[in-house]
């Protein structure tokens, strides 16, 4: 036998026995439970579609061989028990000793380190109850193992599906009144220093139209409300002799059309202050604005004198001292303002409520479009309103109001598509945040949030309906802070569950109280997770049992549900959900 090539075999082997027994990936697998993790939140939670994981963790000192790569992965294991389980698996950390080149942090052998990781994955609904666990795999050159895989987490919180899809769309609103105001105007004009009202007055058009209009309103047709007549005097004379003879004219003009009012046989007129008969004085404003439109050759100088004087008295001085143009101004402009202007208020009744319903469903286009509106509003049928906006939309083609409560009643029925088609012609016919409000609701029940969070944004304005279903998106998007503000003040399910998911839990619960969902058994769900989330224990159990007892179907999922995971083994618990 060859000694020297025996002796040079042993050595080898010899060597090779050494590197075995000096593997450090033994002693890092053998201490790896000195390795601690943290995972937060525990229990995770679902929020915008989706599912972030936070790790913290710290390697002991003396633990990282210089010569050692690790590398951790967090694997959600769903569901936590069963045959078929599958596992999404998230970013892989990589960490390295000091002496080891590639990728991943490096960790220091005396010192240790400590490091925190962040990542998101879609979420799947089968990954409610799930369980999070970190397998590790350590490299040593050409060796690697596996370290022992350790979990970490248990189950995923799946609240933000109790959101309430009560999304509001809106009904545009008729402008129908049971009574139009109607005014009727006319005018008396007098002789200078004068308060009788000649005949020729009374046969002037706009006076004979005053009294056509009254012995036509005794019919029923008009309600006669009161007769405002305010009298003037021209700026020419005594201050306190106009001021008199305004007065009168007030008056006389009053009497003489009460007496069309007697001839009419019209009660009304009878009563005490039907008549509101005010004495002006003198007309200085109607004076400039009739010199402002004459043609008088020296107006702009006595524009200018009422610009300078405010006595009045001063002022009818300087305009008489322009001797030649003041007979042109007495002849033209004088005259006109001796006048008692009379204002005849009325309202002129609308149909009664059973004639708009016959005629929106006989001869629609014989109302007028407030008055079609308003027979809609008459009917709690969502048919018959459908019928009457569809007429509103036929004989008048040009109001959007029409196409949009047509696709209000559509979506009522859930026939999505159509609404979404009426919603869209509406939406052509003049720009409208009530519309733009209802295809965001399309378009969020017909799963586009991102489309339908524009929409509600284009829509700021229309309504509190608008920020209530931003809300609705926010809390889907996991923006809990933006629903809470959005779905503020509406006392309702939703608001309290934002305020619960943005941590608020007192806010929550006075919500949920003051809503009407207080005693659903929605609503005692949700406060049983507010329960659970205090740690008061009373306060869950009380509300989980009134929610089961109004919705038997609850009791599984409170048994899954992982906001209960602390409580699962109480007794309380259990007499609640069996």
């Amino acid at each position: 036998m060859n000694k020297g090539k025996l002796k040079i075999t042993a050595s080898i082997v010899g060597i090779g026995i050494i590197l075995v027994g000096c593997n450090p990936l033994k002693k890092m697998v053998k201490n790896y439970p000195t390795v601690k993790y943290e995972l937060s939140p525990n229990p995770l939670e679902m929020a915008g579609d989706s599912i972030e994981i936070n790790i913290s963790g710290k390697f002991p000192p003396n633990y990282f061989n210089k010569k050692v790569a690790v590398e951790v992965t967090p694997v959600l294991k769903y569901p936590a028990e069963s045959d078929n389980q599958q596992t999404k698996e998230f970013k892989a950390l990589k960490f390295r000793g000091e002496s080891v080149d590639g990728d991943g942090s490096v960790v220091n052998y005396l010192k240790g380190g400590g490091f925190n990781f962040t990542d998101k994955i879609p979420f799947d609904k089968k990954m409610t109850y799930a369980t999070v666990e970190l397998k590790a795999k350590g490299s040593f050159k050409t060796k690697s193992q596996e370290l022992t895989a350790v979990e970490i987490g248990n189950g995923v919180i799946t609240t933000p599906f109790l959101v309430k899809g009560d999304d509001k769309p809106i009904l545009a609103k008729d402008n129908f009144t049971k009574v139009v105001p109607r005014s009727f105007n006319g005018d008396i004009n007098y002789l200078i220093n004068s308060s009788v009202v000649r005949p020729r007055e009374l046969r002037s058009d706009d006076v004979k139209a005053l009294a056509e209009v009254i012995k036509n309103g005794a019919d029923g047709s008009l309600v006669f409300k009161n007769v405002k007549v305010e009298a003037y005097a021209s700026p020419d004379g005594e201050l306190s002799k106009n001021e008199g003879l305004a007065d009168n004219r007030a008056k006389t003009a009053a009497d003489a059309i009460a007496k069309f009012f007697k001839k009419a046989k019209i009660d009304a007129a009878n009563n005490a202050g039907f008549y509101n008969k005010i004495g002006k004085g003198e007309d200085w404003d109607g004076f400039k604005k009739l010199m402002e439109a004459s043609d008088i050759k020296d107006k702009e100088l006595i524009i200018r004198i009422l610009q300078m004087y405010s006595d009045k008295n001063k002022r009818e001085v300087e305009i008489k001292n322009l001797a030649k143009t003041y007979l042109e101004v007495a002849d033209k402009i004088l005259p006109q303002l001796r006048r008692a202007t009379i204002v005849v208020n009325a309202e002129e009744p609308s149909k009664t409520d059973e004639q708009i319903k016959q005629l929106a469903a006989s001869n629609p286009d014989s109302l007028t479009v407030e008055e079609l509106m308003y027979a809609a509003a008459l009917t709690d049928d969502i048919n018959q309103k459908m019928s009457i906006y569809q007429s509103v939309s036929k004989v008048y083609p040009k109001d959007w109001r029409g196409p949009n409560n047509v696709g209000y009643c559509l979506m009522m029925n859930n026939k999505l598509n159509d609404a979404k088609a009426e919603f869209t012609k509406a939406d052509g016919l003049g720009e409208s945040g009530i519309v733009k409000n209802n295809l965001g609701v399309v378009n969020r029940l017909m799963g586009n949030r991102a489309k339908a969070k524009e929409l509600y944004k284009s829509a700021s304005g229309a309504g509190s309906e608008v920020a209530y279903n931003m809300g609705i998106v926010e809390i889907m998007d996991g923006k809990y802070s933006s629903a809470v503000a959005n779905l503020s003040g509406s006392n309702s399910f939703n608001e309290a569950l934002a305020q619960l998911l943005n941590g608020d839990l007192d806010g929550a619960l006075k919500t949920v109280n003051n809503s009407n969902d207080k005693s659903s058994a929605e609503g005692y769900y949700l406060k049983a997770i507010i329960g659970a989330r205090k740690k008061d224990a009373t306060l869950l159990t009380s509300n989980l049992k009134n929610a089961t007892n109004a919705d038997p179907s609850l009791k599984a999922k409170a048994k899954t549900d992982v906001e209960f995971i602390n409580y699962w083994s109480d007794s309380n618990f259990k007499a609640a959900v069996n």
